[in-house]
């Protein structure tokens, strides 16, 4: 496994002043999230240029709001944890990119799929990743954060 890639100097200034002004209003809910995970004594650690919160949820995979990545808390599960902070600094990158538009393009759909095709997904062996935002951010994780992911996630 490389170690994950985080841009420093200007290139990291204007990747939070983007996310910060473009990318505002999901990042305010991330933030406020985080505080009550932080208040609830979840631990957190810096990935790339994310914050990842460690939460202790059944039946959560993980959520990426902007800067703030959150995750469940399993850590015995190398392999699912490893590529699951990929997948979601993803998303954060996505968040970067499309700012205001990112709950329309990304959000909105990401959760549709998750939470309401999981019986359909089941019964047709479909992929969570074949849709087109969740192999996006599988692409871009990858890119972004110089690491590969290690289970085929397409």
């Amino acid at each position: 496994m490389n170690k994950p890639k985080a841009v420093k100097g200007l290139p990291a200034v204007l990747f939070y002043l983007v996310q910060l002004t473009w990318g505002l209003p999901v990042n305010i809910i991330g933030f406020l999230v985080f505080l009550v995970c932080k208040l609830r004594k979840c631990p957190t650690e810096k990935y790339c240029n994310s914050f990842i919160t460690y939460v202790k949820k059944k039946n959560f995979g993980g959520l990426s709001m902007g800067l703030f990545i959150f995750i469940r808390d399993e850590k015995e599960k190398k392999v699912w944890l490893h590529d699951t902070k990929i997948h979601e600094y993803g998303h954060t990158i996505q968040a970067l990119v499309l700012g205001v538009f990112y709950w329309i393009i990304v959000g909105i759909p990401s959760a549709i799929w998750c939470n309401l095709f999981a019986g359909y997904r089941k019964k047709n062996n479909v992929s969570y990743y074949k849709l087109y935002c969740e192999s996006w951010a599988n692409n871009w994780g990858q890119k972004w954060s110089g690491e590969k992911q290690i289970e085929t996630r397409r």
